[in-house]
C-alpha cells in the first residue's frame, strides 16, 4: 500500500503523541512524585526526620535512574550499528516497544506501606530503557521523512504535538484517576474510575497501565503510515557492524562539528533530563506539593513545551538549530539558580511571609521556563544530529548521539545523589550539579558549525 508522503509525516508524529507519557506522567508529574511520597514515608518508618527522608528518597530516585542510564548508554550505539548493518529498523520499534508497555504497566505494583522500591525501579528501568531506545530507532526514520529546508519544522512540530499528548494524558490522569491523599477524591471531586481503592493509591497507581494503553493504541497509526526507506536487503554480520560504529567513532577526529555536537548534548541533554525526572521530587520535598498539584504544575509546562517546541521549530528553519540550543541553555540555567536560592520560607535570604503562596508562583514561572526551553532545545538537538549523518547510517548515528545524551546519563542522576546525600538538601543536590552541566554544553557548543556538515 502507498503512503503519501504527509501521512508519514503524521504517522511518524504519532510516535511522539504515543510515547510522550511517559515522561510526563511516569518520570515526572505522577509516578516520580508519588514514588518519592512512598519512599519517603518508608524512610520516615525506618526512624529518619522529614528532611532526611526527603533527601533519602530523592537519592534513591538517582541511583535507580543512573543504573538504567548506564544500560541505555552501553548499548544505544551497539544496537544502532546493528540495525544500519542489516537494513532493518522496525523490528526493533517494535521489540523496544514491548519493553515499554511491559515496564510501564508494572508500575501499577508499588504499594504504600511496605513498598518494595528496588522492584518499583527495577520496571521503571525497563520501561525507561524500552521508550529511549524506540526513540532511537524512530529517530533514525527522519532523514527521509523531508528535505533539510523543513526539517526544523517537522522536528519541532513533532515535538510539539508530543506535548499536546502529555498534556491530554496528564489532565486524564488527574481529573479520572489520581486522587489526593488526603481526601481520597480526584481534582474535579470524584472518586477514581473503575471502581479503584483510594486508600491503596490505586488511582495514583493506574499512571502505569494508562500510559501502556495509551502507547499502544496511538502507536497504530505510527506502524500503519511510517515506512523504512527502501534499501538493498543484506545479510546481518554482527563483526561487519562493530566494524562500521568503530570506523564511525574513529572518523570523529576528523569531524569536529559533529564531535562537538554529541559532546555538548552529552551534558546538556543530561541536565535536562534530571531537571525533568528531579523536578516533581523537588516540588514534593521542599514545596510539599501533592502529586496532584504536581500534575497541574505539569500541564502548565507542557502547554509551555508544546507552543515553543512549534514556535522553535519555526526559528530552527529560519536560522538553523544552534541559536535555538544556545538561547534554551541560558533560559535552564536562570531556572536552576532559581532552585538553588528558593525554599518553602525565603529566596536567596529574603523571607517569605508566613503561608505566602509566593513560592508556588515562582516555581510555576520556572515550569513555563522549562517545559519553553526543554521542548525547543530537544527538536532542535534532534535537527542538527541529521545535519551530521545521512539516511543510510541514520539508525547508528542516532545511536551514537543516544549515547552521547547517555554516556553521562549517570551523572547528573549520581551528581545530584551524591550532593544530595552529602549536603542533606535536596535545593543544592539539584542546583548545582545541573548548573555545571549546563555551562559545560555551551561552553562545548561554539565548536558546533550552525548547519552542521551540510555547509
Amino acid at each position: 500500500m502507498t503512503v503519501s508522503a504527509k501521512k508519514r509525516i503524521w504517522g511518524w508524529w504519532f510516535f511522539d503523541w504515543a510515547s510522550q507519557p511517559y515522561n510526563t506522567l511516569c518520570l515526572t508529574f505522577v509516578f516520580g512524585p508519588y514514588f518519592a511520597e512512598v519512599a519517603r514515608a518508608h524512610f520516615t518508618g525506618q526512624g529518619l526526620d522529614a528532611e532526611a527522608a526527603g533527601a533519602a528518597a530523592q537519592a534513591y530516585w538517582g541511583w535507580g535512574q543512573t543504573a538504567s542510564g548506564i544500560v541505555i548508554a552501553v548499548l544505544a550505539p551497539i544496537l544502532g550499528a546493528i540495525a544500519d548493518g542489516s537494513g532493518k529498523r522496525m523490528v526493533w520499534i517494535w521489540l523496544f516497544s514491548a519493553f515499554y508497555v511491559v515496564g510501564s504497566w508494572m508500575l501499577w505494583t508499588l504499594v504504600p506501606g511496605e513498598p518494595d522500591l528496588l522492584r518499583a525501579m527495577i520496571w521503571f528501568g525497563i520501561g525507561l530503557i524500552g521508550m529511549e531506545f524506540a526513540t532511537i530507532f524512530t529517530n533514525s526514520l527522519m532523514p527521509d521523512l523531508t528535505g533539510d529546508a523543513d526539517m526544523g519544522k517537522v522536528s519541532g512540530s513533532g515535538f510539539a504535538f508530543g506535548y499536546v499528548g502529555g498534556i491530554v494524558a496528564l489532565i486524564i490522569m488527574l481529573l479520572f484517576f489520581n486522587e489526593s491523599a488526603a481526601t481520597g477524591k480526584t481534582l474535579i471531586g470524584l472518586d477514581p474510575l473503575f471502581g479503584l481503592d483510594a486508600a491503596t493509591r490505586e488511582g495514583t497507581r493506574a499512571v502505569g497501565p494508562l500510559t501502556a494503553v495509551w502507547y499502544a493504541v496511538f502507536m497504530i497509526p505510527f506502524f500503519a503510515w511510517v515506512r523504512e526507506p527502501k534499501a538493498p536487503v543484506r545479510g546481518f554480520s554482527f563483526g561487519t557492524a562493530m566494524a562500521d560504529l568503530w570506523r564511525l567513532l574513529k572518523s570523529l577526529k576528523g569531524r569536529q562539528s559533529l564531535a562537538a555536537h554529541l559532546l555538548s548534548s552529552m551534558f546538556y541533554r543530561d541536565a535536562l533530563n534530571a531537571l525533568y525526572g528531579f523536578g516533581g521530587v523537588y516540588a514534593s520535598g521542599v514545596l510539599g506539593w501533592s502529586v496532584t498539584k504536581i500534575g497541574v504544575f505539569g500541564i502548565v509546562g507542557a502547554i509551555s513545551g508544546a507552543l515553543f517546541a512549534w514556535l522553535g521549530g519555526k526559528m530552527d528553519s529560519a536560522r538553523g538549530p544552534k541559536p535555538v540550543i544556545n538561547l534554551a541553555m541560558y533560559v535552564l540555567i536562570a531556572v536552576c539558580l532559581v532552585i538553588a536560592g528558593m525554599s518553602r520560607d525565603a529566596f536567596y535570604g529574603m523571607p517569605f511571609a508566613a503561608g505566602s503562596s509566593m513560592p508556588d508562583y515562582i516555581f510555576y514561572a520556572c515550569g513555563i521556563l522549562i517545559g519553553a526551553a526543554g521542548g525547543s532545545i530537544q527538536a532542535a538537538s534532534r535537527t542538527m544530529m541529521v545535519f551530521h549523518t545521512t539516511q543510510a547510517r541514520a539508525t547508528e548515528a542516532f545511536g551514537l548521539y543516544a549515547l552521547s545524551g547517555k554516556a553521562t546519563a549517570f551523572i547528573a542522576p549520581f551528581s545530584i545523589a551524591v550532593f544530595t546525600t552529602i549536603s542533606g538538601s535536596q535545593r543544592i543536590g539539584i542546583s548545582i550539579p545541573l548548573i555545571a552541566l549546563f555551562l559545560i554544553g555551551m561552553i562545548i557548543l561554539r565548536w558546533v558549525k550552525p548547519y552542521g556538515e551540510r555547509m
